[in-house]
């Protein structure tokens, strides 16, 4: 066990890079498909670029606190925990819980709110907690 503790510092890396993988590429793959989502949403455009532009931060955030400030890593939480409650109120909610719901059933096809919970849990993680992840148990 003491080899892994070892590496107990550099853990919060995998989920840094995981969600911020995430963030980037949903955040950077709404912009070239603003319009469509826009109306399969039946929200305004510019919520859909914003939406993308706060994916994209919260990613870039969330790497940049983990050699940066803690102000980055909590703001990154705070912003990617809005999006999900957003994501689930709008989206997956109506689907029920598991990630497979609703696909094929003639709704939106978006699944549940599983995946979407999880990923709140985590911002709310780092938003609490801050570089204080960053820290190895001595």
């Amino acid at each position: 066990m003491d080899k892994l503790n070892s590496f107990s510092g550099y853990g919060h890396w995998l989920v840094r890079l995981s969600l911020a993988g995430t963030f980037l590429s949903h955040g950077l793959g709404k912009f070239p498909m603003a319009e469509m989502m826009a109306n399969m949403m039946d929200m305004p455009l510019a919520m859909i670029y914003m939406l993308a532009m706060m994916e994209v931060v919260a990613g870039i955030l969330i790497l940049y606190g983990g050699i940066g400030p803690e102000w980055a890593t909590r703001v990154a939480g705070l912003i990617i925990f809005a999006d999900m409650m957003g994501a689930i109120g709008m989206m997956h909610l109506q689907n029920g819980w598991f990630f497979t719901s609703g696909w094929g059933e003639g709704t939106n096809n978006m699944g549940g709110a599983e995946f979407q919970t999880l990923v709140a849990a985590v911002a709310l993680f780092f938003a609490f907690k801050g570089n204080s992840v960053n820290e190895a148990n001595e």
